[in-house]
């Protein structure tokens, strides 16, 4: 309604044509209203203008705000009847397949006519097949973008104002967002403007506008004339305003192309990044810095009679560029179709070998059309290469497999019929693998194609007969090539969230993102504990944190006012009383943008959950709950209709006297020629299907497992504290290293594998310290040699762990990584758990200062959790201590002084004294017995002894075992 209004006050009757007319205005242009002197219009745009039969598009304004990700676009179109005959006005746009629109009202002599969302009625089908009053179309077809039009007659010498408004999410391809903009107006436009501003939580990078997207081939892509970008901060505001001159020069038809954004955001390793306002809240995660996990393909191409020509030529050509991308770790094989069934390799999966990919391409090179179309079949041979694949105990078990089908026709041999292609397919691959589907031109089966990639955890992708072909197969392949995780499930705080779309993955893509959204149930919780968890080759991970709610909230509003303040600055300087009413329309829609995209989010749910529903009441129930959700948000659906009033106009050209009507009465039937196309469904579908968002009953956190910590360790300048529990004795001492000099704090190379080194750092000594500088552990490495060769190396800001595949870790974030023979824990900011083989633990604490003085460095403290699994021929400075029994024995002093006490440690008598020591951060105070003089005579051999070449280094000790 705060639309309407605004529409109402802005909106003046009058035309250009009814104003007296400067002296120097060409009559023949008068009535269009341009922005550019009537004498400098070239003859040729003249011609064009003056022999138009059709109303005019004076004004075609868009304007699109994105919210973290969420784009809210509005499309404004003054048209002008310049005759004194009614004419009919035909307002038509593209929009993104994925986008629903959410608004659209008509202006006509002065009377508005808004939009109404029904509920779409079932159809019964007559005798020819086709609904009665509509057009047969295949509602099914994914494309890119959908056609939306509408007509409507406008009166002689007046005008008509169309009002369109749509949402969408960004989708996260190949590491970037993109923002496409249709500018079709099939006509040359007075006046032309695009408006986008961007805001985002985290800062914008990498932004970029692309040349205009058409089928036309220039020769030297150009960012489009007239296109100006701003940033101020990270609020960055792109326009694109041709003159009618510019326009004729890129189209006189008034295809301009697509109006391309491109833009990534700046994301930190972690949980991701989460979005609360208003109750509601969204969570954007796209991990990085993680190893490629290893895939197994099939490719399953059709090859049938209606291939021949452009498509098979296009197909061969990016399945030559995809051989090229396999990665050396991948198995792959290749099925053609058509009448018959055509094994490249049969009954295996082949490595990624220069033989292997050489004959593949030899195989790809011989393809021939010809015959019919075996869709059940190829679906059939490729799922049973893939099980018999998997099911063999030499597979190895940390990969992602995938069936990539590729068809440009129906089924049309064996069988036909798609709910028995769908029930044989599922029986076939048991939630054992994905498929995705590609179709290719307009004699293809979209849903079944559709509901086969849904079914199976895989997604389906559109490609027109026009299209490259070539080059929408290999990014296709790209999106899905670099499998990063599998198995991602994503939980919040019990008690806490409600109704919370989709959190449970099947893979995580390189380049890609995971969205979840929800109802934030517990108003007055302070924090939402977030957990993620994974899996990565062999390895599970899993990241923990709780987030403020309210600074969160705070930071949210933060940056929707900043977006809906330029918004509205963008407008005052248009001038036009309806772009700066549109422009705070908008605004006010934006403030709820995080309930919108869970809405957006939940309805694009429902309708996945229809194609995949196995019962008739499941499908029942999952389309009213997506119908309700379509009419609560206004969003035009497959389940919903758009229900417009026609204006009457008479045949004298003027319009029938009535009362300003808003919105239609409940009972009125409309025009068949006003239902509005619906939308189609373009979400990457998931195989696991549970909705369950909490840690409930039914459900566990991954158990943590308690570690003692004892207080043998490493810390501070350093000083070092070794714990003899047999002797119930606390000795420590410290040591003077030289900065850059690697310590070996444990050496068990020969025995357990495990070795930890640690490297110094230097830094000045306060004011009025003794000592001249001081040192500290600036990075820890520990190396394991069994059951294979990795280490873990930890600095205060990361944890780098490296065996097969390498992975970065950050150190303010909560998280887990666990395998077989190794585990890192992190407690974000404070300390990293490293446990290796179940019985030898390390827990290493991170010191880190906010605002450091001169003498303060970020640094580490050496922990020994668990001890058990290293040998008693362990050495380094504190390992050669773990199975040691010692004993203090005092001897008199003479006079009143206090007795000598001395250590004995195996032959050796070492001078000690009592001391209190602050351990775990200082949290603790422990007693000792210190050892002075750099520990001399306490630690076997020199200090000399225990400095290594390198941080990696596993030397045995010098002195022939690792025993003194």
């Amino acid at each position: 309604m705060l639309l309407v209004l605004v529409l109402l006050l802005s909106f003046s009757p009058s035309f250009p044509g009814q104003a007296q007319q400067e002296e120097d205005v060409d009559p023949d242009l008068g009535d269009f209203d341009l922005d550019i002197e009537p004498r400098r219009v070239p003859r040729q745009v003249k011609a064009i203008l003056v022999k138009e039969n059709k109303p005019h598009i004076q004004e075609m304004s868009i304007k699109t705000t994105i919210i973290s990700r969420y784009a809210f676009t509005a499309v404004y179109c003054s048209m002008l009847n310049r005759h004194t005959a009614a004419a009919e006005g035909v307002f038509q746009i593209q929009i993104p397949a994925g986008a629903y629109i959410s608004n659209f009202t008509m202006i006509i002599g002065g009377r508005v006519y808004q939009s109404e969302v029904r509920p779409k009625e079932k159809t019964v089908k007559p005798a020819n097949g086709n609904p009665k009053n509509r057009k047969s179309s295949d509602t099914s077809s994914e494309q890119e973008v959908e056609v939306f039009r509408t007509a409507a007659s406008i009166p002689g010498r007046n005008r008509a104002v169309f009002l369109l408004m749509y949402e969408e999410l960004l989708q996260r391809r190949l590491g970037s967002y993109e923002h496409v903009t249709s500018l079709r107006p099939l006509q040359l436009v007075s006046r032309l403007s695009l408006d986008v501003t961007i805001v985002d939580h985290a800062p914008i990078v990498g932004l970029e506008v692309l040349p205009l997207r058409n089928e036309k081939i220039t020769a030297k892509p150009e960012v489009p004339i007239t296109t100006a970008i701003k940033n101020e901060n990270n609020v960055w505001k792109i326009t694109f305003s041709p003159s009618i001159v510019q326009q004729a020069k890129i189209s006189t038809s008034g295809i301009l192309g697509d109006f391309v954004i491109r833009y990534d955001v700046q994301r930190d390793s972690g949980i991701g990044d989460i979005q609360v306002l208003n109750g509601h809240f969204v969570h954007y995660f796209a991990p990085k810095d993680l190893p490629v996990v290893p895939k197994n393909v099939v490719f399953v191409i059709d090859t049938s009679a209606s291939m021949l020509g452009k498509k098979m030529r296009q197909t061969k050509d990016a399945l030559f560029t995809i051989l090229r991308d396999l990665r050396p770790a991948d198995h792959f094989n290749f099925i053609s179709f058509s009448n018959k069934i055509k094994v490249w390799q049969p009954n295996r999966l082949v490595p990624v070998t220069p033989l292997n990919v050489r004959d593949a391409k030899k195989f790809i090179y011989t393809l021939i059309p010809n015959g019919g179309t075996n869709i059940d079949g190829a679906i059939q041979t490729g799922s049973s290469l893939l099980q018999d694949y998997l099911s063999d105990p030499n597979t190895g078990p940390n990969s992602v497999s995938l069936i990539i089908f590729l068809t440009d026709g129906r089924p049309t041999i064996g069988e036909t019929q798609s709910a028995s292609i769908l029930g044989n397919t599922r029986s076939a691959v048991q939630e054992k693998f994905c498929i995705f589907t590609i179709g290719i031109g307009n004699d293809v089966d979209y849903r079944l194609l559709e509901r086969m990639a849904l079914e199976n955890c895989g997604m389906m992708r559109r490609i027109s007969e026009e299209a490259d072909a070539s080059a929408m197969l290999k990014g296709f392949y790209n999106e899905i090539g670099t499998p990063l995780l599998s198995d991602i499930r994503i939980n919040y705080t019990e008690n806490s969230v409600g109704y919370v779309t989709q959190n449970l993955f099947t893979n995580y893509f390189n380049g890609s993102e995971i969205v979840v959204a929800g109802k934030l149930t517990n108003q007055s919780a302070e924090s939402l504990h977030v957990q993620v968890t994974a899996s990565n080759n062999d390895r599970v991970i899993t990241l923990e944190t709780d987030v403020p709610l309210r600074r969160l909230q705070t930071e949210t509003e933060k940056h929707v006012k900043a977006a809906t303040a330029a918004v509205a600055a963008g407008t005052k300087v248009l001038g036009s009383g309806v772009m700066q009413g549109l422009g705070r329309s908008v605004g006010s829609v934006a403030e709820d943008f995080v309930e919108r995209v869970w809405g957006f989010l939940s309805v694009k749910e429902g309708l996945r959950a229809r194609l995949r529903s196995q019962t008739s009441k499941e499908r029942e129930d999952h389309i009213q709950q997506a119908t309700n959700l379509s009419l609560t948000y206004h969003f035009l659906t497959p389940l919903t209709n758009m229900v417009l009033e026609k204006p009457e106009v008479l045949a004298d050209g003027t319009m029938v006297v009535a009362a300003p009507t808003v919105r239609p009465a409940a009972d009125e039937a409309a025009s068949p020629g006003n239902k509005l196309p619906a939308d189609t469904d373009d979400e990457r579908p998931q195989k696991l299907r549970g909705q369950s968002s909490s840690l409930g009953k039914g459900e566990r956190r991954p158990v943590k497992k308690s570690i003692t910590i004892s207080k043998t360790s490493a810390d501070g300048d350093p000083h070092f504290v070794v714990e003899f529990p047999l002797s119930k004795l606390t000795v420590c001492f410290n040591i003077n290293g030289e900065p850059g000099d690697v310590l070996r704090l444990v050496s068990d190379h020969k025995y357990s594998g495990v070795t930890v080194n640690g490297r110094l750092i230097g830094a000045p000594a306060p004011p009025g310290s003794h000592k001249k500088q001081r040192t500290y552990f600036s990075s820890i490495t520990i190396v394991v040699d069994h059951p294979q060769r990795a280490y873990i190396e930890v600095t205060p800001k990361k944890v780098i762990l490296d065996g097969r595949d390498r992975i970065v870790l950050p150190c303010h974030t909560t998280m887990a990584v666990d395998s077989d023979a190794l585990s890192v824990a992190i407690s974000g900011g404070s300390n990293v758990t490293v446990t290796v083989g179940g019985n030898i633990s390390f827990v290493i604490l991170l010191h880190q200062y906010k605002n450091p003085a001169s003498y303060q460095r970020d640094h580490l403290g050496f922990y020994i959790g668990n001890s058990t699994g290293l040998s008693h021929r362990c050495h380094g400075l504190l390992g050669q201590f773990l199975h040691e029994e010692v004993g203090v024995t005092q001897l008199p002093a003479p006079g009143d002084t206090n007795p000598s006490a001395f250590l004995k440690v195996r032959d050796r008598s070492v001078p000690v004294v009592r001391k209190s020591r602050r351990i775990f951060s200082g949290k603790q105070n422990v007693d000792c017995w210190f050892a002075r003089n750099n520990a001399e005579k306490l630690i076997a051999g020199r200090y000399e002894d225990y400095v290594m070449p390198h941080m990696f280094d596993t030397g045995d000790w010098p002195h022939g075992t690792n025993k003194a």
